[in-house]
């Protein structure tokens, strides 16, 4: 008999999947409080369901190169004439995404930290 997987690890894979193509489609339009409010919740049920304790140093280091990259990024990017509005807007919403699931991750981990001592 085959293995259908997690319920959990297929809600925390969809909830990324949908975070990044919602990031790339706000970049059309300026962050409102509702798209804020969503990608920040798909953030939060990313952290909490999708990154196990074996992925979170892996999972930290990449959130850490990207919440760089598309900081600096999108600052140099918008300086970009026609496109760079769009270009930071994609940025800053994939920020808005990322940045909830590293904290919770980061939580975690010093909380897996604090619990073998």
């Amino acid at each position: 008999m085959r293995k259908t997987g997690n319920v959990v690890q297929k809600v925390g894979s969809w909830a990324f999947i949908i975070g990044l193509i919602i990031a790339i489609i706000a970049g059309f339009w300026p962050l409102g409080t509702i798209m804020t409010t969503i990608l920040i919740i798909l953030g939060l049920i990313v952290g909490f369901l999708n990154v196990t304790g074996k992925e979170t140093n892996s999972f930290l280091f990449a959130t850490l190169v990207l919440v760089v990259m598309t900081s600096m990024g999108g600052q140099l990017l918008g300086t970009i004439q026609y496109v760079g509005g769009l270009l930071h807007n994609m940025f800053s919403a994939m920020m808005l995404f990322i940045i909830p699931a590293a904290v919770i991750v980061a939580l975690k981990a010093i909380y897996a930290l604090a619990e073998n001592e």
